[in-house]
C-alpha cells in the first residue's frame, strides 16, 4: 500500500466518521429524552436534512437542462461553465434547505419527546440556520472525499446512511418473526429474493454494450499516433436511479395538487382519484411504472448524446466499422442506445417497484430499504472498487505500474 493510497483511505474514513458523529448531535436548544430511539435522534440532528435538498436541487437543474439547451450547453462548456452550473445548483439548494429547515424547526416546538429550552422566533431562526448549515457542511464534506479521498463523496455519504439503518431494520424483522406477524418461510423467501436482486444489480450495472471504433493514424504536434482500435462502452442503465425514480412521484402528485387548487381538494371525484393513486395501490403501481420507464428514456437521451459522440469521433479521427462518419454514425449510435435502454428502463422500473410491491403483496413484510437503496449502495461499492484498483496501481507521479 502506497503512502498516497493510505492517505486517501484515512481521509475517507475520517470524513464518514464526522458524518456519523454529526447524525448524533441534536439541533441547538433541543433536549432529547433518554428514552427516545436512536433513529429518532438522527432525524433531529444537525444533519437531519442530509443531502436531500442538494440532490433535489441537482435533479431540478438537470431537468431544466434537458429542455433548455442554453443551460445544457453551459454544463458542457468547460470548467468555467461547470462552476456556474454548480453555483446555480447551490443557490437552489439554499432555497430548498431553508424552506424544509423552517418547517422542521417550527414543528420541533410541539414534537413529543423533545424539550425546547426557549421556544419562539429566535429558536426557529437558529434551528433553521443549524439545519441549513448542516446541509452545506455535508456538501463540502462530500467534495473533500471526492477530491482527496476514495470514491464519490455524495454516494458514500448516502450509502453510509443507508447501511447504518440495516441493524434496526433487521431487528424489526426479527421482532415481527417472534411475534408471529410474519412467517419464517416468508422471511426466508424474501431474503433469497434480495440476494438474487443484489446479483442482478451487479450484473446489469457492470454490463456494457461495446461499440467497436477504429482510429486512423494521425499527427499531433511532434508525435505521430499509429492507427488503433478501441471500443465505445455504453451502459445498460445510463439513466442512473435518482432522477427517474425521484421525479416520477412528482409527475403523479403535482397534477393532483393543481387539480385540488382549481376544483377544491374536497371534490368527490378528486378524492376518489387520490385514493386510487395512493402508494401501494394498483393504479399507482401501473402509472408509476409507466412514468419511470418513460423518464429513463428521457434522461438517457440527455446523458448519452449520439450527435455529440459522433462529432467527437470525427474530431479524433475515429470511425465505427461499416458506418459512415457524421450523421450516419449518430443515427447508428442512437439506434444502439435506444435498444439497450429498453432493457435498462425495464430493469430500473422493476427496481423502483420493489418497496411498493412488498407493501401491496408482502403479507405484513415491509422493507424500508428497497431496490433503490440497494442500487445506490451497490453502485457505490462498484465505483469504490474501481477507484481503489486505479489508485493502488498508480505511482505517485500519476504513472500506472
Amino acid at each position: 500500500m502506497t503512502t498516497e493510497f493510505a492517505r486517501r483511505i484515512a481521509i475517507t474514513i475520517g470524513a464518514l466518521l464526522v458524518y456519523r458523529l454529526g447524525c448524533q448531535i441534536p439541533v441547538a436548544g433541543v433536549a432529547i429524552h433518554s428514552g427516545l430511539a436512536t433513529d429518532r435522534i438522527a432525524l433531529l440532528s444537525i444533519f437531519s436534512l442530509s443531502l436531500v435538498p442538494y440532490l433535489t436541487a441537482a435533479i431540478i437543474v438537470q431537468l431544466v437542462a434537458v429542455v433548455w439547451r442554453r443551460l445544457r450547453a453551459l454544463e458542457r462548456s468547460g470548467e468555467v461553465g461547470r462552476r456556474k452550473f454548480a453555483r446555480i445548483t447551490l443557490a437552489l439548494t439554499l432555497l430548498l434547505a431553508a424552506f424544509q429547515a423552517f418547517g422542521i424547526a417550527f414543528a420541533m416546538q410541539h414534537m413529543p419527546g423533545l424539550v425546547v429550552a426557549d421556544p419562539g422566533d429566535w429558536f426557529v431562526l437558529t434551528a433553521t440556520a443549524s439545519l441549513v448549515g448542516g446541509v452545506f457542511f455535508l456538501v463540502w464534506l462530500s467534495e473533500q472525499i471526492t477530491r482527496h479521498g476514495i470514491g464519490n463523496g455524495l454516494a458514500l455519504i448516502l450509502s453510509v446512511g443507508i447501511l447504518a439503518s440495516l441493524p434496526s431494520e433487521a431487528a424489526t424483522l426479527l421482532s415481527q418473526l417472534r411475534r408471529g406477524a410474519i412467517s419464517g418461510n416468508l422471511l426466508l423467501g424474501s431474503t433469497i429474493f434480495l440476494v438474487v436482486l443484489v446479483a442482478l444489480i451487479v450484473f446489469i450495472e457492470c454490463a456494457r454494450r461495446n461499440v467497436p471504433v477504429q482510429f486512423v493514424a494521425r499527427r499531433i504536434g511532434e508525435r505521430t499516433l499509429p492507427s488503433s482500435s478501441a471500443v465505445l462502452p455504453i451502459k445498460i442503465n445510463s439513466a442512473g436511479y435518482l432522477l427517474p425514480v425521484t421525479v416520477a412521484p412528482w409527475m403523479i402528485s403535482l397534477p393532483l395538487a393543481f387539480a385540488g387548487f382549481i376544483f377544491g381538494a374536497d371534490a368527490p371525484w378528486l378524492e376518489t382519484i387520490e385514493a386510487h393513486l395512493q402508494f401501494g395501490e394498483q393504479a399507482h403501481i401501473v402509472l408509476g411504472s409507466i412514468v419511470v420507464f418513460a423518464l429513463a428514456f428521457v434522461y438517457t437521451a440527455f446523458v448519452v448524446d449520439p450527435d455529440h459522440a459522433a462529432e467527437s469521433l470525427v474530431r479524433l479521427g475515429g470511425v465505427i466499422p461499416s458506418v459512415m462518419p457524421g450523421e450516419a454514425t449518430a443515427t447508428y449510435l442512437d439506434r444502439v442506445v435506444s435498444s439497450i435502454t429498453v432493457v435498462g428502463a425495464a430493469y430500473l422500473t422493476g427496481i423502483s417497484l420493489i418497496p411498493e410491491m412488498f407493501l401491496a403483496y408482502g403479507n405484513g413484510l415491509h422493507y424500508k430499504i428497497g431496490g433503490g437503496a440497494a442500487l445506490i449502495v451497490i453502485c457505490t461499492i462498484l465505483d469504490l472498487q474501481t477507484q481503489v484498483r486505479d489508485v493502488s496501481l498508480t505511482n505517485p507521479g500519476g504513472v500506472r505500474r
